[in-house]
């Protein structure tokens, strides 16, 4: 099931703007996103790059959002644990949180955030990978959507 993603700061397919990046703030865009399927008990957040240099970067981890909540603000803090009950990851800027995309000068690359739809919670630690994430939704995830802006330096 497909789980519709948007953003007020970009279009799907369009440029993101430099606040987002580590040319200009950083911070995160805001998302949100439309009515889950039913049975859904939690989200979770992977952005990432898949044209890096390097292979697949990933930008962000977030996962156990309640399932009531359809958006994330501009500029979420990174921390391990949100006021709102989210857990955050590590990124491969071997950091918690957000990291913007920041590609070497040249070619335009992807910066794709997916939003998953699970059937529950996960039981992952404080800062898990993104591989630790996607190994735990495994057989839980009912609906993603994907939201890709283009950034270049």
């Amino acid at each position: 099931m497909n789980l519709p993603l948007s953003s007020t700061a970009f279009k799907d397919g369009d440029r993101i703007p430099a606040r987002y990046t580590c040319e200009g703030q950083d911070i995160s865009p805001p998302l949100a996103w439309g009515e889950p399927p039913q049975n859904t008990r939690s989200f979770a957040l992977i952005a990432d790059d898949p044209d890096a240099t390097g292979g697949l970067f990933t930008h962000w981890v977030m996962f156990n959002i309640k399932d009531n909540i359809r958006e994330l603000g501009e500029g979420i803090p990174a921390t391990e644990r949100l006021k709102n009950g989210a857990i955050e990851g590590k990124s491969d800027f071997d950091m918690i949180g957000y990291g913007g995309p920041c590609p070497p000068p040249g070619k335009v690359h992807r910066y794709r955030f997916t939003l998953y739809a699970l059937a529950n919670p996960l039981d992952l630690p404080r800062g898990a990978s993104r591989q630790q994430l996607l190994d735990a939704m495994k057989g839980h995830i009912l609906a993603q959507g994907q939201l890709t802006g283009l950034y270049q330096r």
